[in-house]
């Protein structure tokens, strides 16, 4: 009767670790394709040198389940790049990082910045959003 019940615990112990083992392979391979989707992003598109001044909204939408969705308020004064607000989404770590990352475009006039360590993927969401608003104000 021991051995019996022996067999039958490492029975369920088995089902329970392939269980898991599959679950896992299958968040693993979601979780590949976002990154896969974050990493793709160009951030080129912008031509600093042509901005038109005002004030612009830029959005991004992105990962499978919206999880970087943010958007942003862009100013452009005497053609630069003076301002960068977040407006929904931008979330920071409470050490000034995503601050920093707009400091960063706005003093380089780029957006091929160094993104926020150890955040890349969500850096790269937030200059996303930066990137189509700029879009706007290219003529």
């Amino acid at each position: 009767m021991k051995g019996k019940r022996k067999m039958i615990g490492w029975m369920v112990g088995l089902i329970v670790f392939v269980v898991l083992a599959i679950s896992g392979g299958i968040g693993w391979s979601f979780l590949s394709k976002e990154h896969k989707e974050e990493r793709s992003l160009p951030l080129n598109a912008v031509d600093f040198s042509r901005l038109t001044d005002g004030t612009y909204v830029g959005e991004y939408a992105g990962g499978m389940y919206n999880w970087r969705t943010n958007s942003v308020q862009v100013t452009v004064s005497s053609g630069e790049v003076t301002k960068i607000e977040p407006i929904l989404g931008v979330v920071d770590q409470g050490n000034g990082s995503t601050k920093k990352l707009y400091d960063r475009v706005i003093a380089a006039q780029t957006l091929q910045v160094d993104t926020i360590s150890g955040a890349t993927l969500t850096a790269n969401a937030y200059l996303q959003a930066v990137e189509n608003a700029l879009l706007q104000a290219q003529y």
